[in-house]
This record gives structure tokens, C-alpha cells and sequence, in this order.
């Protein structure tokens, strides 16, 4: 079962309140996405905690209910 765009949106806000978040359905087809994320809370962090802090917003539906989601993430 695809996620829905705004599902995605409310899980990062929920664990990263102040993120400005922009999204985009890259195929289409509710499964693939690309996600910019902006946040105060990213600072001093290195790119690779930046996006954990993303994946683990998730709640563990990335690889089951959302198939594939490119993540940029910005200070």
C-alpha cells in the first residue's frame, strides 16, 4: 500500500516541528518521492544525521508502505 504525500509530510513534522518541508511524487504512482526538509534542528548535525533524523520520523515505513524517498535536507 502506497503512502499518501501528506501522510509523509504530517510524520516529519510530528518529529521535526519547525522543518519546512517540500515534496514531490517523482513517478507518480504514490511509491517514489523526493523530500527537501528545512530545519533550525539540523544545525551542527552532519548530512548523514540530518537524514537519519528524517528516516526515523518515518516510523519504520520506509521500505514497507513508502517504497523509495529521496531526502535533501537544508540548515
Amino acid at each position: 500500500m502506497a503512502m499518501d504525500l501528506k501522510e509523509i509530510e504530517a510524520l516529519i513534522k510530528e518529529a521535526i516541528p519547525d522543518a519546512k518541508i517540500e515534496i514531490q511524487d517523482l513517478a507518480g504512482d504514490g511509491n517514489h518521492y523526493s523530500a527537501t526538509v528545512t530545519s533550525g534542528k539540523f544545525s551542527g548535525k552532519s548530512k548523514i544525521e540530518q537524514h537519519k533524523m528524517v528516516y526515523n520520523s518515518l516510523k519504520g515505513k520506509m521500505g514497507n508502505e513508502l517504497h523509495a524517498l529521496a531526502i535533501k535536507t537544508k540548515e
